[in-house]
């Protein structure tokens, strides 16, 4: 759909209320939104949630299915009372737009949220509408930091003093594992059958990891839960994939200039949408095949082939873009050498850490890729790309770069990747301005990478992030080359090196 570009138009708040005076060329719910009940609670309503799950249960209902399945969003952190208030003045309606690389957008109002909870106002009231029998998923966009395990033992951080608080006798819940395990130990008292957890985040076997961690939680709480947790509790894999850019007051101007809504809250996305899901729901699940996701028995081929080429790749442009001068994706995409080191990569280091993909060609998927990125229309920032990194790298890049050196593959692109972080992380250009780390580790990261050039082998020697790497010679030989070379010459000429063979 064309936006109505005339920019006079009286731009109408979005709501229930104003909902059918809309613009014609924004499309909008066309079920009564009255006749939609609860049958999934979701945490973590960001903006991908609402570019993908939320997006799809809409198209659903917007084809006359799944009105069982409406969504009661969940907020659980301080930040989230911001999205709670903006939920509750606009009915939980919020404008989706599709920015299409050649400029054209399409403006659409999701509704398949229909009640939004924050846990710190009512604890409660959160654990009883997962408690309630018309609950049968509960769905997680927590990011990858949010299932609290250790990233090289994989194991689940029980020292972690929010855990610690939610573990204390006769404690008010008030992380994700408390709410849902208190939620799944009142269905088992009352002898409702559990509902299926849904891990959307990128992190690889998602479903196994909320698997050991809920179960782990459970069992500190009470042993007995959590092995029933461990043996009734379905936790399926899935694959998401949509970029899905923070949300800048210039999207808010563009919904209300091109097509007349006021919204405190719009998503803006590309228009391609990929998700994988495992099907493994024993309370049923929405018919999520009739919206194009594609329900599988096995999701690791297609969650390899996301998280080592799209989301390693992001890792790979971030760092080396920023440092050349670049703020955006589409800007470091649009460089020769950068273009080139992000497909030298997907071809020579994470395409053969791959399984086969079923019904996929892989240097098909590998053009898409770098069509995605260089959408100048999204306008997604590297800044993005490079935040919370501690939580990205071990989890995307750290497994392509173990498996190449044990089967005797190439590392000197992936190392580079490593070693563009470490110099990221001293937080200083190479035109002397200062860069902002937004990571959960920022402090400790930058501390080490601004003592690397008197100990240069610091950063990777965290084993908490990149367990043995240290101890293996050719990554470290190419590590160093590396990074003397982003410090001697700089990230863009490093980068043209890398790639001129």
């Amino acid at each position: 759909m064309s936006p109505d570009t005339t920019g006079d138009r009286h731009a109408v708040a979005l709501n229930e209320a104003t909902l059918r005076s809309l613009p014609d060329s924004v499309s909008v719910p066309n079920y009564d939104r009255s006749d939609v009940t609860v049958g999934i609670v979701h945490f973590g309503v960001g903006g991908f949630h609402r570019a993908h799950q939320a997006m799809v249960v809409d198209t659903l209902m917007n084809n006359g299915e799944a009105l069982d399945w409406g969504i009661c969003g969940v907020g659980v952190l301080p930040g989230d009372a911001k999205m709670r208030d903006v939920m509750a003045a606009q009915d939980r309606l919020y404008t989706l737009v599709y920015k299409h690389a050649d400029g054209s957008r399409e403006a659409r109002v999701i509704g398949s949220i229909v009640e939004y909870l924050f846990a710190p106002d009512d604890a409660d009231a959160v654990i009883e509408k997962m408690a309630a029998p018309s609950t049968r998923i509960v769905s997680l966009t927590v990011t990858e930091g949010g299932y609290n395990f250790d990233p090289v033992s994989g194991q689940f951080d029980s020292a972690n003093p929010a855990i610690q608080a939610d573990l204390a006798a006769g404690a008010v819940p008030a992380t994700v594992f408390g709410l849902v395990t208190e939620a799944l130990a009142r269905r088992r008292e009352r002898g409702i059958a559990p509902f299926t957890v849904m891990s959307c985040d990128n992190i690889q076997g998602n479903g196994h990891m909320a698997k050991l961690t809920f179960s782990t939680f459970a069992s500190l709480k009470d042993p007995e839960l959590g092995e029933w947790v461990r043996e009734n509790v379905s936790f399926p894999n899935s694959m998401v994939d949509r970029i899905t850019p923070v949300t800048f007051d210039s999207d808010r101007e563009e919904v209300r200039r091109d097509f007349g809504i006021e919204d405190a809250w719009p998503v803006v996305c590309e228009p391609f949408f990929q998700w994988v899901l495992e099907d493994d729901f024993p309370l049923g699940r929405p018919a999520y095949e009739d919206a194009e996701v594609q329900v599988v028995d096995d999701v690791e081929p297609y969650e390899l082939m996301k998280l080592r080429l799209l989301n390693a790749s992001h890792q790979a442009m971030c760092y080396v873009g920023y440092l050349s001068g670049h703020r955006y994706a589409h800007e470091a995409t649009a460089d020769p050498a950068i273009a080139t080191f992000l497909r030298r990569y997907m071809d020579e280091e994470g395409t053969p850490t791959l399984r086969p993909v079923p019904g996929v060609d892989l240097d098909e998927y590998k053009d898409t890729l770098i069509e995605r990125f260089g959408n100048p229309e999204v306008r997604d920032t590297l800044a993005r790309l490079c935040a919370e990194s501690s939580d990205r790298i071990p989890k995307w890049l750290v497994p392509v770069i173990r498996e190449n050196l044990a089967n005797g593959g190439k590392v000197e692109l992936s190392a580079a990747i490593v070693a563009s972080w470490a110099r990221y992380d001293e937080a200083v250009d190479e035109q002397g301005e200062p860069i902002v780390v937004v990571d959960r580790l920022a402090d400790q990261l930058m501390a080490v990478a601004r003592g690397q050039h008197e100990k240069p082998v610091a950063f990777i020697a965290d084993r908490q992030l990149f367990g043995d790497l240290i101890d293996d010679a050719r990554f470290v030989e190419s590590y160093l080359a590396a990074l003397h070379s982003f410090w001697d010459n700089g990230a863009h000429a490093t980068v043209e090196a890398l790639v001129a063979d």
